[in-house]
């Protein structure tokens, strides 16, 4: 359904483009270095011995643990094949999860007119009766917004190796997470 204004244009435009513009914004975090074009998160790495790499990779607020954890084993597996290597063992792995929780009244409060707001007159076996939305409204947490955002970030120490994979359940080849992991991937746009 498309509405119109006086003019014959689209009266939705406006607000749909700025819809559009928000959730543009409101993204998970792709797979790219981190600090890369200002945005929160992305993958890090550091040698620690020749062929021993400590990994990490941190989503914003959008990002889902799983996503974080297969982000972590796409770098590992990418650096190992960069490093000249056929596969990588996990020596130590960890994921963090960062939760804030903010609490705030409405920002809407009593608005304009004070507590003035809609009520409404019904007919019970008794008469006529009122209802007042705030007065004696045992929903009293409408005037208070709690927001819950949760970050991870998932860590671990990678040894490389050449050959044959180990008998180690914590072993992977990096050629194989390459292609099953490749195709969920993210790029940045």
């Amino acid at each position: 359904m498309t509405l119109y204004g006086k003019s014959g244009s689209r009266a939705l435009a406006g607000p749909a483009a700025i819809a559009l513009l928000l959730t543009a914004c409101a993204t998970a975090t792709p797979y790219q270095p981190i600090g890369t074009r200002g945005a929160s998160g992305g993958y890090s790495s550091q040698q620690i011995e020749d062929n021993r790499y400590r990994v990490s990779f941190a989503g914003n607020q959008f990002t889902s643990r799983a996503r974080v954890e297969n982000y972590l084993l796409y770098r590992a597996a990418e650096l190992t094949v960069q490093r000249g290597y056929d596969g990588f063992t996990i020596a130590q792995r960890a994921t963090d999860q960062q939760r804030t929780t903010t609490v705030r009244s409405d920002p809407f409060g009593p608005g304009p007119y004070g507590y003035w707001g809609p009520s409404w007159r019904y007919r019970g076996p008794w008469g006529w009766r009122s209802w007042d939305p705030w007065y004696g409204d045992p929903f009293f947490d409408r005037t208070v917004d709690v927001n819950t955002i949760d970050r991870y970030e998932a860590t671990a120490e990678v040894v490389m190796y050449r050959g044959v994979r180990p008998n180690d359940p914590r072993s992977f080849d990096a050629r194989q997470v390459i292609q099953n992991l490749g195709p969920t991937i993210e790029l940045p746009k």
